[in-house]
């Protein structure tokens, strides 16, 4: 079975940085997976449905707690690992994210270092 993350933001910079931290894991036979805004994500589980997930929460066309409650609440996805990755990092918006159904929360600015640890532990690798 093939791996995949799934990485979601708005903002390209952010998506290459986390594509860049965690291209190492495609030799694992990891597949990488990009969207730009919620409902892009969204198609894209439908699909493809990823094993894990860093979801920006600020975006448009569906921000990232609307992305995380249709996957967890709605569809009952239940088995994707959601990451949300946030510049806000208030504990009013982690409790709102782990009310959306969020497994992890990181802070903006992350450590690549973190975000590879994050999904070898996830993935089992």
């Amino acid at each position: 079975m093939c791996l995949k993350i799934l990485i979601v933001d708005d903002e390209p910079n952010i998506r290459i940085l986390l594509e860049q931290a965690l291209e190492d894991l495609e030799d694992e036979g990891v597949e990488l997976l990009m969207a730009s805004h919620g409902l892009e994500a969204l198609e894209v589980v439908q699909e493809e449905h990823p094993n894990l997930i860093f979801l920006d929460v600020m975006m448009p066309k569906k921000n990232g707690l609307e992305v995380c409650k249709t996957i967890k609440q709605d569809w009952n996805q239940t088995d994707i690992y959601i990451v949300m990755l946030t510049a806000k990092g208030q504990e009013v918006e982690k409790e709102e994210g782990f009310a959306m159904g969020a497994d992890f929360y990181m802070t903006k600015p992350f450590r690549p270092k973190e975000i590879v640890a994050k999904a070898r532990s996830v993935l089992d690798l």
